[in-house]
Formats: C-alpha cells, sequence, structure tokens
C-alpha cells in the first residue's frame, strides 16, 4: 500500500503539531497538538480531528507541551482506544498537563455558556444559530483521564514496535522534560524505510538539559523551524541582559516573566539562581503563580538524576541560600491575588508563556499601565496572541473586556529559548551522514520555513527539501 504521510497541523505555522503516517497497513499519528493563536484557532480544534479517527492505530507523542499533546484527549472522546507511546518524563508531564488543559476548555465553556445565556452543554451539538456548539467544551476532565490511562512508556533509545512492520526509537531532543526525536523504522514490500520526526529540537549548550541528539540517516525527515531565521543570543549575553532588567527594576518594580509551566519555568528558575549565586542581582524575591508549574517543577526534580550535574548543584546552592533567593509557589487563588499588593521588588513567573490565558494575564492587566514594571518575553509567540502583540510593541492591549495601556518596558530575552536557533538547526541536520531524500520543514511560519528550506538545500546540499501545505499528503514510498 505504501507508505503516505499528511500534514494536519503545524505546516506553515508553529502549533498544532499533528502528522499522519500510513504504513504497513496501519495509520497513526505523530503528536496530537492543540492549534493556538487567533480567534480561528477554536473552531480548527473543534473540526482538526473526525469520528474516522477514533480508528487510528496509535499516537506517538514527541513531548508534553500542549500544542503537541492538547488534542489527545478529544481524540479519546471521539472513541479512539489506542496506546499512545511517550518517554516516562513526557507521560507524567501529560499528566498534570491534559487534566490543567481539561480544566481550561469546561472553564471556557461556561463562559461562553453564560455569554449565550446559558445554551449549550459538554458535548452539544450545533443549533440553529450553532452558539449551542461554541458553548460546547473541547474535552472534559474525564477525557483526560481516559487518554492518561491509554498512554505507554519507553525509554530513550529503547526500539518498540506499536505494530508489525513498525518499530519505532526515542532520542533525547533537548527541549524539554522527556521531550524526544523520533525515527521510525517502516517496512514496505519488504524493504525498510527510515522516517525521523525531530519534535521540537532543544538549543545546545543550555543548562539543565542535555543537547539534542544527532541522527545519522533517514529516507525522510520532518524538521522544525520554529526560529529558522534568526540566531539566540549566547548564554552569556542572555545572562548579562536579564541581569540588567533585574538590576534595573526590582528596586522600583516588579518583573512579570510569562512563562510555559513545562520547561520554560524550571530553566527561568536555574538562571536566575545563578544569577543570585553570582551576586549579579540583589537578592531575589520569586513569585511561581502556577499550580501547573508548580507540579511540572516537582516532576522535574524527580528526574534530577538524569539532569545536569550544575542543576542539580545550584538546586543544592539555592536550599542553602534562602536570602539570596526565596521562591514561593502560590497555590490558590487568593495567594494569587495577594501577589497583586506587591508594587516592587518581585519577579512574577506564571503561565501561560504567551500570556493567552492563565493567571499571567490578571498580572499583566495590573501591572502593564506601571513604568516601573518590566515584561520578559523568554519564548516564541505565535501571531494573533497577546505575547506577540507586546512583542510587536502595542501600546495598548485588550485584557478582561477592557482596554490597557502598556506603559510597562517589554525585554525579548531569545537566548532562554527552548527552541534550537538557525544555527543549531543546521548543526544537527548536518550530523546526518546519509542525508534524507525528501526533508519536510515543519512547525514554523510559513515565511521561516520557507526561508529556511532553501537554506538548508543551498548549504547542506539536501537534495528535496520542502515545507508542506496544510492538509497535504505525500508518497513517500
Amino acid at each position: 500500500m505504501g507508505i503516505e504521510i499528511t500534514f494536519r497541523g503545524a505546516a506553515g505555522e508553529v502549533t498544532g503539531s499533528c502528522y499522519e503516517v500510513a504504513a504497513a497497513g496501519r495509520r497513526f499519528l505523530v503528536d496530537c497538538g492543540l492549534v493556538q493563536g487567533d480567534r480561528s484557532a477554536e473552531e480548527r480544534n473543534r473540526t482538526a480531528l473526525s469520528p474516522r479517527d477514533a480508528k487510528l492505530d496509535f499516537v506517538v507523542l514527541t513531548h508534553a507541551h500542549i500544542d503537541h499533546s492538547g488534542l489527545l484527549p478529544r481524540l479519546a472522546a471521539l472513541g479512539f482506544r489506542g496506546r499512545v507511546y511517550a518517554t516516562p518524563a513526557t507521560a507524567d508531564l501529560c499528566g498534570v498537563m491534559l487534566p490543567d488543559s481539561a480544566h481550561i476548555q469546561e472553564k471556557d465553556a461556561q463562559w461562553a455558556r453564560e455569554r449565550n445565556g446559558g445554551k449549550g452543554g459538554k458535548g452539544g451539538k450545533g443549533g440553529k444559530d450553532g452558539r449551542r456548539e461554541e458553548a460546547a467544551a473541547l474535552y472534559g476532565m474525564e477525557d483526560a483521564e481516559r487518554v492518561l490511562r491509554q498512554f505507554e512508556t519507553v525509554p530513550y533509545a529503547t526500539a518498540f514496535s506499536p505494530a508489525p512492520g513498525i518499530t519505532a526509537t526515542f532520542r533525547d531532543a533537548g527541549h524539554i522534560l522527556g521531550s524526544a526525536i523520533v525515527e521510525l523504522d517502516l517496512e514496505d514490500d519488504g524493504r525498510r524505510f527510515r522516517l525521523v520526526c525531530s519534535g521540537d529540537l532543544g538549543q545546545p549548550g543550555r543548562p539543565v538539559l542535555a543537547d539534542p541528539t544527532p541522527i545519522a540517516e533517514a529516507d525522510a525527515l520532518l524538521v522544525e523551524s520554529t526560529y529558522g531565521n534568526r540566531l539566540h543570543r549566547t548564554l552569556g549575553e542572555t545572562y548579562d541582559e536579564l541581569a540588567g532588567v533585574l538590576s534595573a527594576t526590582l528596586p522600583r518594580g516588579n518583573v512579570i516573566v510569562p512563562a510555559f509551566a513545562v520547561g520554560r519555568t524550571q530553566e527561568v528558575l536555574h538562571v536566575l539562581a545563578d544569577l543570585a549565586r553570582a551576586a549579579r542581582v540583589p537578592p531575589l524575591t520569586v513569585f511561581v503563580d502556577s499550580p501547573l508549574a508548580t507540579k511540572a517543577t516537582a516532576i522535574t526534580a524527580r528526574y534530577a538524576p538524569i539532569l545536569d550535574r550544575e542543576s542539580r548543584d545550584l538546586a543544592a546552592w539555592q536550599a542553602a541560600h534562602p536570602a539570596r533567593m526565596r521562591v514561593s509557589f502560590t497555590e490558590s487563588v487568593e495567594d494569587s491575588m495577594a501577589i497583586n499588593a506587591v508594587r516592587s521588588g518581585a519577579v512574577i513567573v506564571a503561565a501561560s508563556g504567551m500570556c493567552d490565558a492563565g493567571r499571567v494575564r490578571h498580572h499583566l492587566r495590573h501591572n502593564l499601565p506601571r513604568e516601573s514594571t518590566a515584561v520578559v518575553i523568554t519564548g516564541f509567540q505565535a501571531a494573533g496572541t497577546l505575547g506577540r502583540a507586546l512583542v510587536d510593541g502595542a501600546r495598548s492591549v485588550r485584557l478582561f473586556r477592557e482596554d490597557v495601556a502598556v506603559r510597562a518596558s517589554v525585554h525579548t530575552i531569545g537566548g532562554l529559548s527552548a527552541h534550537a536557533d538557525q544555527a543549531a538547526l543546521l548543526g544537527w541536520l548536518g550530523a546526518f551522514r546519509r542525508k534524507p531524500a525528501r526533508t519536510f520543514v515543519v512547525h514554523g511560519e510559513r515565511g521561516v520555513a520557507e526561508s529556511f528550506a532553501a537554506l538548508v538545500q543551498q548549504r547542506l546540499g539536501f537534495p528535496r527539501v520542502e515545507v508542506p501545505a496544510l492538509g497535504a499528503r505525500h508518497t513517500l514510498a
């Protein structure tokens, strides 16, 4: 029947990773992620999967970030009962992230029902005016809990066979805890075909995590391109910039750090502790205001043996010197609201990383109008998000149905990004001893992906490099 791949998400865009592979008489997904960004995202998430997908054989998950895993409960709600293969750390992180996402879906649906006069409900179908479906939750807590029971964990570098004729292996992608590159060995008419999916690749030389694993060969390759058009600052330059922002701001105001609960929050804490240990910043009072980030940080601590030694040593130093950096993890809404009474001297790390949900929006509402506030952006901001508006220099933003003036300074510190920059992506690709016959550049805004594809072809001599269209199906063998 041949080997085919269909690009169901993250093609010419950064979020919604989802690739359908047909091989060896089976049909499966690599990733099943939420689309994030502008107002069209909600409708796309509702229509991304269909009852036909209940018959998928299995899912292979590269990592826990919600733009890669966040539609798994929707898939379960549609009747999918196959296995979801992931690394142990990815499964543990999904164990807190997917219920958290379900809670957000249910709260958003409740808000929509109230706005629409109480119409709709979980699983409701569209009425004549369409409002009933709009007010139904995309999925609920029971769907998240169901799909978590379908997870099967496999460590790095351990080959496994989800179905006859299909062998998969996870390699460390260095992006977040548990993140993986997926090698797929597929049998087609007696010959083997290797498909490699990079997932999200980390920046080499960063704290906490290992560098991405080099891959020697592939017949076809999917490679991410989030930052395929730019270079990050060095870690030294990043430390200098962040130290300058903290030292200048904290005596007179607060520093707000919107951070993804999984991965980014833990790295931000590492960097803050490193600056405090070196006495490059005043004593720090840090609030981690995200129940999800608190749980993710606890999971990260459980995996301390696989983290780098520097991270373990720094954690021990921080525990022994609480006066240099005091960290408070807030759980209750009341504790979160109490932070708003702090007018200066606080570093507030809160989700979500793109400022489109979660407690960070409340802190931004209270602090954006103040010139004494600094907002530090540490990760990619998708088009249509509040974070992207701040990065692009908006002087006013909409928060909780109010126009909020932006008088705070906004600092983009790309050196803390969990994604490889252009040089790191080229370095990883350059390790292939046998160049893939076909390379698909994914997980990047279209202009970025196209320019990066041209660069890979010109500089590395890859024979066929293309940016697939959303929904396109390609025959690989």
